[in-house]
């Protein structure tokens, strides 16, 4: 079996250009947020025009897509080993708090995504998809395991935990002295499986399967 081969060439330079542009573009963000953000900034940072920067995303709208999907995927790396979705969660929080201007991006996005016809909607609809398939995974291994309480729907859990961490983003923006991961902790908490949980079934209430 031959291993796949590796882009050559411009094709090579150009994937390495835009992954450099992204990197540049998180730093900028993570400072600044969407607002504070200029694509001069990031174009002068990598040498580029700002023609030069859109040329490897199309707009300015896909740039700050790609830029929360890269985000998305740093925390992944960051959290793939967490014992429980809820221990995930917390570890990402306590990051976002390092970085509030994409934070602020996140907000912004998300909140616009909400209009169908808008450019970040299949984008923000996907996402909490997925997140939200693998968040119910984790809770129901942690069910059957005997971690997670068994008597609340996992992916109710999971939406919950979604819907928590998102709302506490918008609060932790209108006041900075709350302390999000305090809060994620007593959700953690909540969860939690005690000593009375039967867990001899599938570990699932029967509304959720």
């Amino acid at each position: 079996m031959t291993s796949p081969r590796k882009p050559r060439g411009p094709y090579r330079k150009g994937i390495e250009r835009r992954e450099q542009i992204l990197d540049t573009a998180l730093e900028v963000f993570a400072r600044h947020g969407e607002r504070g953000s200029s694509l001069q900034e990031i174009a002068d940072q990598v040498g580029l025009t700002q023609a030069g920067v859109l040329h490897y995303f199309g707009s300015r709208e896909e740039l700050l897509l790609a830029v929360l999907s890269r985000r998305d995927r740093l925390d992944t790396e960051m959290t793939g080993e967490a014992r429980t979705p809820g221990d995930a969660v917390l570890q990402t929080v306590r990051h976002n708090m390092e970085q509030p201007g994409l934070v602020k991006l996140f907000i912004a996005l998300s909140s616009a995504a909400t209009e169908r016809g808008n450019h970040a909607h299949d984008f923000f609809t996907d996402r909490y998809r997925n997140l939200t398939d693998l968040i119910t995974q984790g809770f129901r291994e942690g069910q059957q395991d005997g971690r997670v309480r068994p008597d609340e729907p996992a992916e109710h859990m999971a939406r919950l935990l979604l819907a928590v961490m998102d709302g506490l983003q918008l609060q932790w923006m209108l006041d900075p002295s709350l302390d999000m991961a305090d809060v994620i902790e007593t959700f953690n908490r909540m969860c939690l499986a005690t000593a009375g949980d039967n867990t001899e079934d599938s570990g699932e209430p029967e509304a959720s399967r």
